[in-house]
């Protein structure tokens, strides 16, 4: 006689790994990001992009492309409009992310939003890759095995924090100078304006010619990483990357529920048009910004 007993649903976890488990022989794909990630990321980089042209554009204004750009947007009140509008849109995105974690880590005592491998935050052993890492560019051991997070991707993602404390309160300080002026000297004023302009400067230096080497530009991601844009990699890029991720989640029974959809191929031409297009005004940026410091 059929069992009539009613059989429990499957959790949303599970159906989305019975649903986007592969056919034998086709390769499996694993979640990395998700949506909401993807997004802060994207209004990360599209701001810090639009940041970038237009401060470059008043720091270097007596440049014949600075001028050009100038023109091209009605003058540089106009510039500094979008630099401002760039500024807030930026500094909502980052509270946004910090209210999330202090919900996350303090609120609800999430485990290993402050430590552990699935943390940003730095430990002993992102030391010892680091280490490792030298020691392996030079021949001399074994290319080091990494978790969830490498130890470059952690000092990138605090390097966010630097620039909003530092770069963003200076570029506060100077919008709102008058309500400032009254508890700040002068010569405070006259620092932070350096300060904004420099840091800015060195930020732009990084982002262009560390971050993109290092995410994009680098062996087994060139041309292009394309999993913050669709959130999803392959097995061999799982394994390849966050080798010891991917034991851990495999001892404690989780890797089944990080499998996802290979990514459509609509999702991938608009990653890589976005994407190659970022980098093209970064680099362009770059080439220019040095242009007219050292010229």
């Amino acid at each position: 006689m059929p069992d009539l007993e009613p059989t429990a649903a499957p959790t949303a976890e599970q159906a989305l790994a019975t649903d986007a488990a592969p056919r034998s022989g086709e390769t499996r794909y694993f979640l990395r990001f998700t949506a909401g990630q993807r997004f802060l990321h994207a209004t990360l980089f599209t701001t810090f992009l639009g940041l970038a042209a237009t401060g470059m554009c008043m720091r270097f204004s007596y440049s014949v492309w600075a001028r050009a750009a100038a023109r091209a947007v009605g003058g540089f009140g106009a510039i500094l409009f979008f630099h401002k509008l760039c500024a807030v849109i930026l500094t909502l995105a980052f509270l946004i992310h910090v209210k999330d974690i202090f919900t996350r880590g303090v609120m609800n005592r999430e485990r290993g939003i402050f430590w552990g491998p699935d943390s940003m935050v730095a430990n002993w052993k992102d030391v010892k890759d680091l280490l490792g890492h030298f020691r392996w560019f030079l021949g001399q051991g074994p290319r080091p095995q990494f978790e969830r997070y490498a130890y470059w991707e952690k000092f990138d993602y605090w390097a966010v924090f630097w620039g909003m404390v530092v770069i963003g309160s200076s570029g506060y300080a100077m919008w709102f100078a008058p309500f400032f002026a009254h508890f700040l000297p002068g010569w405070a004023l006259n620092a932070v304006l350096i300060i904004h302009s420099e840091e800015g400067l060195l930020a732009i230096l990084f982002i262009f010619a560390i971050h993109f080497v290092n995410t994009h530009l680098r062996p087994h991601s060139f041309p292009m990483d394309m999993v913050i844009f669709t959130g999803v990699e392959s097995e061999e890029e799982f394994l390849h990357r966050h080798p010891m991720e991917f034991e851990r989640m495999r001892k404690e029974g989780k890797l089944e529920a990080l499998l996802a959809h290979a990514p459509d191929s609509w999702q991938i031409n608009f990653s890589r048009v976005v994407g190659f297009t970022a980098i093209a005004i970064g680099l362009t940026l770059l080439v220019l910004t040095l242009t007219a410091y050292f010229g």
